[in-house]
């Protein structure tokens, strides 16, 4: 069994979304080595070397492109295959297209033997991390999702700018499916320990009600936006691949927004969906028990059943 090595990440799936994870990754300082896995060999030694051409600028790092075989020692996988979301197609449009190729690509991790943590980051997202979770053979613990960080990082941008605060201050959490029935946490969201509605009023801010409407629904759209305008989206999905990989490969026990199989969190069991969560060395350790009003936790059980019906057509 191959020693595991901190300082390697393996990239599978060399699209939009895997190579410029692979680029975020490769300026993050957080690894010496990073292979990258395509069914399309050549294009992924065109990321590499494209990407590799960039290291005397940034940081000594081997960069290239290979196969499963070289994933065995890698501490993270970013799970990035699958197909690309089109202009007016949701997330959960793509399952099936995407299921199929995940059925592929996790035997072939579990014959490995990896020990180390995958992450998943293609759509829909919910969907392929309990699959990942099915047919790897890891704890579930050591299979993120993605989840809703990035829909986290949206809420807390545009929260900032309503209210004129760094987004850094803001602690509020998008949960649910990374998709359309996702939703805010309003009723624990806070501004340095200030509840939310409180810091509105104290920034001259009355409609709160309206506001949170229109910044939910902004940020639940903000997908479709970004792909009506580019046909693709990518760069804000790689920030949150960084961030999710400095939380393991650091064991900083931080608290993000992660996509994993819920065991009876709020009655909800045997489905991925984002709750906060400690994300540290071995993946998940435990899952934050965000307060949620009786409205919110209606919010989560119909997230949670919109992907379970997901799920049983996709498997």
């Amino acid at each position: 069994m191959a020693v595991m090595n901190l300082r390697k990440v393996a990239v599978i799936g060399c699209g939009f979304v895997g190579s410029s994870s692979a680029f975020a990754l490769m300026q993050s300082g957080l690894f010496s080595e990073m292979v990258m896995i395509d069914s399309d060999h050549e294009r992924a030694e065109g990321e590499a070397l494209d990407i590799s051409h960039g290291m005397p600028l940034a940081r000594p790092m081997r960069i290239y492109a290979g196969g499963y075989d070289d994933i065995s020692d890698a501490a993270i996988i970013v799970a990035a295959a699958g197909a690309n979301q089109k202009p007016g197609e949701t997330r959960l449009d793509l399952v099936k297209k995407n299921a199929a190729i995940f059925k592929a690509i996790m035997p072939e991790i579990a014959k490995r033997k990896f020990r180390g943590v995958i992450l998943v980051v293609a759509n829909p997202v919910d969907i392929l991390t309990y699959i990942a979770a099915k047919y790897s053979g890891l704890p579930s613990k050591r299979v993120i999702g993605s989840g809703t960080v990035l829909d986290t990082a949206r809420l807390k941008y545009l929260l900032s700018e309503h209210l004129g605060v760094d987004s850094r201050s803001i602690h509020a959490f998008i949960v649910g499916e990374h998709g359309d029935s996702e939703f805010a946490t309003w009723s624990s969201a806070n501004v340095s320990g200030v509840p939310l509605y409180d810091f509105c009023r104290m920034r001259g801010h009355t409609n709160f009600e309206e506001a949170t409407r229109r910044i939910e629904s902004e940020v639940r759209g903000s997908a479709y936006e970004i792909i009506r305008r580019k046909h693709a989206t990518y760069y804000g999905i790689a920030m949150s691949v960084k961030r999710i990989c400095e939380a393991v490969i650091r064991d900083e026990k931080s608290v993000l927004a992660v996509s994993s199989v819920m065991d009876d969190v709020f009655g909800v069991q045997d489905v991925a969906l984002s709750m906060p969560a400690i994300v540290g060395k071995d993946g998940i350790e435990d899952l934050i028990p965000v307060r949620l009003s009786v409205e919110e936790q209606r919010k989560l059980h119909d997230s949670a059943e919109i992907i379970k019906g997901v799920i049983r057509d996709a498997l």
